[in-house]
């Protein structure tokens, strides 16, 4: 399947959720936000939220610094 990662194209494995592709991402235990086609993906929908191929997605992580 064929999506579009943070404006990149990305080849990922089929069936996959939001969860799932964070976690192929090494972003597990980091804070991140998730959109998918530009709709913003609460976290408590992560595991239940079906990533299509075509889709657009865009996955942010929070970087402290000063």
């Amino acid at each position: 399947m064929q999506i579009i990662l943070n404006g990149q194209p990305s080849e990922q494995p089929e069936p996959l959720t939001v969860h799932g592709l964070i976690e192929r991402l090494g972003l597990a235990r980091a804070i991140c936000a998730v959109e998918v086609n530009s709709q913003v993906i609460p976290r408590a929908e992560h595991e239940s939220r079906t990533v299509h191929d075509g889709d657009h997605v865009e996955v942010v992580t929070l970087v402290g610094g000063g």
